[in-house]
């Protein structure tokens, strides 16, 4: 750089019996050194960091009260004197200003350096006391009468005041920043009538853009302006969009569970969430800032997110504290969720962002956080019956989202049947009017666990009741070889009661009628016991066919191991088929049938699969 000569008149000397006229270079080097060259030699040299300063003890003094009050002792190498000023607020940047201003040369505010320069001017103690008009009153009237009057400007100094800490707390140019922006936010976001003409969540992109601790003043200073808890949750989850990546993407791979290879790993957020570094606490801390500050009005923020920062809080490893609360709040708008929301993986314990694989243990290892889910669902259940509510339509949603939740992770083969059945069993029974969708759980897990014991299916059947099954759901449910056998006999029993039911329902209608006719109400009386004769027959012969159940049994397990004796299973099915008023001649062509080829499988086996 070129030097260039710059004559200045140096302040009065109250020493001096005349002024001096002294040629200045403004001289800016690349080393580690400033050097201000006059005709007179300096005799001041002051470190800040990693750059020294060559300059006049006059100018400084005059101007600057800490170091007047210093006493400086000359260096023995040069015979001047040395100042460390390694603590000045913004360093050798603002101190190059506050040289300038101290020889008398202009100096630029602005919104990037007027913070700076409002903090170091303080250090060094810069009053009016020492000069009028000292940096400390100019700089202070900038922030006053230009900075605080501009949006624009307040955000650009209290994105500043990040690295001014805790000097430009003390001085209340934080706060004064903060008081300024919620003013004017809450201002064009008031309840007036104007207010709907404007456009809402306009100053959301400038918030963004500040750090976290910044962040959370000024929603403290908006919700204080009495701001709707619905602005201010759209201005947090627009802050977490910012400041969180991943937050509005839907986990992929979820229901991939590589039932060949047995291998659960899938890529979160398309395998860009950083491990075990810097960027992982400073999204630790944004998660459980934003976490604290949000409105506790239901209506503030969605059930959607809450369950999007439940993810990232347990991906970042937050506090179990922090954690519990979300999942209590989820708990409490479980209504309002989903069920991608619900498919929460699991990880490690410790490593951020690392899933679970199934060669890291021997133990039950789901690819999904079904404890999560089964405390959420808990908490629910027990804001419900604190608030005594008696909505059932909130029960028939929570329950309906249960069952595409249990039907999803069903899928996992490492789900055990009891993390199954107790999950299942959350809410009562007669939180559903329908068991359809309880049914195609049961029936997916069973398919993904073919090899489950018999009394484990009994057991996961039992969730389900059998009355409670649509007809489609029971046509289905009787050909469906994964069922256990008492299963499908108490659904045909269950869809054989209610067409009994109905039919007697519509019999004495009928009687009705012909009795107005004719008169006869005694023919009426005849058929309404007749009805209730068949109904005892069918209870009867059921009763029958559980007493041979345990033979049936044995029958099915000797024909899955030696070849398939046709007549013989024949004739027990037959014996079945009787008893719902199989005609004799259906029977019989069933054996001409069966008689050419043992091999045929009955069609009581062929049954449909759900899934």
């Amino acid at each position: 750089m070129d030097e260039s000569l710059v004559h200045v008149t140096q302040p009065k000397d109250p020493r001096s019996h005349s002024d001096k006229v002294i040629t200045l270079a403004d001289y800016f080097k690349k080393e580690p050194s400033w050097f201000v060259t006059p005709q007179i030699p300096a005799d001041l040299s002051i470190q800040v960091r990693d750059t020294t300063y060559n300059v006049h003890k006059f100018p400084l003094i005059s101007k600057c009260g800490y170091i007047r009050r210093l006493e400086i002792e000359p260096s023995i190498s040069n015979s001047g004197f040395e100042l460390k000023l390694d603590s000045l607020p913004g360093r050798s940047e603002a101190f190059e200003f506050i040289i300038r201003f101290c020889y008398g040369f202009p100096i630029d505010l602005n919104p990037n350096n007027i913070a700076a320069l409002r903090c170091a001017s303080d250090f060094l103690e810069m009053t009016e006391e020492l000069e009028d008009g000292n940096l400390i009153s100019k700089t202070e009237a900038f922030l006053t009468f230009v900075v605080f009057s501009s949006w624009k400007d307040t955000i650009a100094v209290l994105k500043s005041c990040e690295t001014l800490s805790p000097w430009a707390e003390n001085l209340q140019i934080v706060r004064r920043c903060c008081d300024s922006i919620a003013w004017k936010a809450s201002k064009d976001n008031s309840t007036s009538a104007d207010a709907a003409t404007k456009q809402e969540g306009w100053w959301f992109d400038d918030v963004a853009m500040l750090s976290i601790d910044h962040f959370m003043r000024i929603i403290a200073a908006v919700r204080a302006k009495g701001t709707k808890p619905e602005t201010i949750g759209e201005c947090i989850v627009h802050y977490a969009k910012r400041w969180l990546p991943g937050m509005g993407v839907e986990l992929e791979g979820v229901r991939g569970y590589g039932h060949e290879k047995h291998d659960l790993q899938f890529s979160i957020f398309k395998g860009k969430v950083k491990e075990n570094t810097g960027h992982s606490k400073q999204q630790k801390t944004i998660i459980e800032n934003l976490v604290s500050i949000i409105p506790p009005q239901p209506e503030a923020v969605s059930c959607k997110f809450l369950l999007q920062m439940l993810k990232m809080a347990m991906m970042y490893s937050a506090s179990p504290s922090l954690i519990s609360d979300l999942e209590k709040r989820v708990g409490m708008m479980l209504e309002d969720a989903e069920v991608n929301d619900l498919l929460i993986p699991r990880y490690q314990n410790g490593d951020q962002g690392k899933l679970l694989n199934l060669s890291d243990s021997l133990e039950e290892c789901t690819m999904h956080d079904i404890d999560v889910v089964q405390r959420i669902v808990e908490y629910y259940l027990m804001q419900e019956q604190q608030i005594h509510r008696q909505q059932k339509s909130g029960r028939f949603k929570v329950n309906r989202l249960l069952e595409n939740y249990l039907a999803e992770i069903a899928s996992d083969p490492n789900l055990s049947i009891t993390k199954f059945q107790v999950l299942a069993e959350l809410l009562p029974e007669n939180a559903r009017s329908c068991d359809d969708g309880i049914y195609r759980a049961i029936d997916t897990y069973l398919k993904t666990h073919p090899s489950l014991a018999e009394h484990d299916r009994r057991r996961l059947c039992k969730i389900m009741n059998c009355e409670k099954l649509s007809p489609d759901a029971c046509l289905h449910a009787a050909q469906n070889d994964r069922l256990p056998l008492r299963t499908v006999i108490q659904v045909l029993f269950s869809e054989h009661v209610k067409m009994r039911a109905e039919m007697q329902e519509k019999e004495p209608a009928a009687s009705g009628d012909n009795f107005e006719q004719d008169g006869n109400q005694s023919s009426a009386d005849d058929n309404i016991k007749a009805l209730k004769g068949e109904l005892e027959n069918v209870k009867s012969k059921m009763a029958e066919l559980l007493s041979d159940y345990s033979e049936l049994q044995r029958e099915c397990e000797s024909l899955s191991k030696k070849p398939k004796n046709t007549s013989r299973w024949s004739f027990s099915w037959r014996k079945i088929r009787r008893s719902f008023h199989t005609k004799p001649e259906e029977d019989e062509k069933e054996d001409e049938q069966d008689r050419p080829n043992p091999t045929t499988r009955l069609r009581f086996r062929r049954r449909l699969s759900l899934s």
